[in-house]
């Protein structure tokens, strides 16, 4: 799933993460090679484990999560081999993306997981005010509906990845906030996930988990990974905590006229994140104006005609249109990438049809 790196520090599935996390290898950095056998690893630990202790964690979790820890070579070719999304990469075609991801498995599995779940549906769109398919659409990009979470070490992945060095920051706040989930009391055998870090139905980073985990049934645990309600919970939480507007659709795909000016819908500002991806937005302008410019909705009638919207054409002029409004930015929250915000919106539409 294409994606740059994200604000907000959000790292998916193994393909998710790799492409969110991309960035060419550099000459200045040792290859993995000389990095797999620098004895220097183990003195990092030690450095990261001074880390946590200065950041409450316990000198037990300290010890066992370190215990027998060592260099993942793996972790690091595959990091490097990500495309790098900078300035000068092409953009693809969107509908491809759209066929793997909007494909009749994950519509069926969503329906399936909604059919089956009512209730714990129905307390997350009351408690969170999120619509239940948003979050099925989400679970189902992530992890297949948690058919797959991966099975990479998340400390060893983390401490390696810090030790690299390119995100050494990032990396080693996300080691302590692993340790701070044991010592929170989640179990050091759920420790595993992406190589990229990320864990669990909704592949959350620690950092992640530690803000936004629900225990979504009341015993006591909030289970991201084999637990249903507490991960539907968890993920509608990250989407009201990203400032989701109850009531307000993702979107809605269009048709635009040939001739409408799109020159004088070029947008003139400059996102403080994920640049490339907001470029692709046109100006604000609310669903009334769009209507009365000739867009007309593929498919259901017009959102409220003061919703305020921003029109993108992923594969150009002549093909379908999307205009999105500001939940639509709630989706980018979860992952910086237009494709990848798009399928959801589109995946969670097809779930509730």
């Amino acid at each position: 799933m294409v994606s740059q790196l994200v604000q907000r520090l959000r790292i998916a599935t193994a393909a998710l993460a790799a492409v969110v996390l991309g960035a060419p290898a550099s000459a200045q950095y040792a290859p993995v090679s000389q990095l797999n056998a620098d004895t220097g690893f183990q003195g990092f630990l030690q450095q990261l484990g001074g880390k946590a202790r200065a950041a409450g964690v316990s000198e037990a979790t300290i010890m066992r999560v370190t215990a027998g820890l060592t260099f993942n070579p793996r972790v690091i070719e595959l990091d490097r081999t990500q495309p790098g999304g900078g300035p000068s990469s092409s953009i693809p075609a969107f509908a491809p993306y759209y066929r793997n991801h909007v494909d009749a498995a994950r519509i069926a599995g969503g329906r399936r997981v909604y059919q089956s779940a009512g209730n714990d549906i129905a307390m997350v769109e009351r408690r969170y005010g999120v619509p239940g398919a948003i979050v099925l659409a989400i679970w189902g990009h992530e992890s297949n509906y948690g058919s797959y979470t991966g099975d990479f070490d998340l400390p060893r992945s983390l401490a390696t990845l810090a030790y690299e060095g390119r995100r050494r920051d990032l990396f080693a706040d996300e080691f302590v906030a692993a340790l701070k989930m044991v010592d929170r009391g989640v179990p050091r055998s759920r420790l595993t996930g992406s190589w990229a870090g990320a864990f669990g139905n909704p592949q959350f980073l620690p950092s992640v988990y530690l803000r936004v985990a629900q225990d979504g049934d009341g015993d006591g645990f909030a289970d991201i990974w084999n637990n249903r309600a507490d991960t539907l919970a968890s993920i509608a939480n990250y989407f009201r905590d990203a400032g989701w507007r109850p009531g307000e659709p993702w979107g809605l795909a269009v048709g635009v006229p040939a001739g409408l000016d799109r020159g004088s819908l070029v947008t003139t500002l400059v996102s403080p994140r994920c640049p490339q991806v907001f470029a692709r937005h046109s100006k604000w302008r609310t669903m009334r104006e769009w209507r009365a410019m000739g867009l007309v909705p593929r498919r259901g009638v017009w959102p409220g005609d003061t919703v305020q919207a921003t029109l993108i054409e992923p594969d150009g002029q002549g093909s379908t249109g999307y205009l999105l409004t500001g939940n639509y930015r709630v989706i980018l929250d979860y992952n910086c990438s237009n494709f990848y915000a798009l399928s959801v919106g589109l995946l969670a539409d097809e779930i509730s049809r």
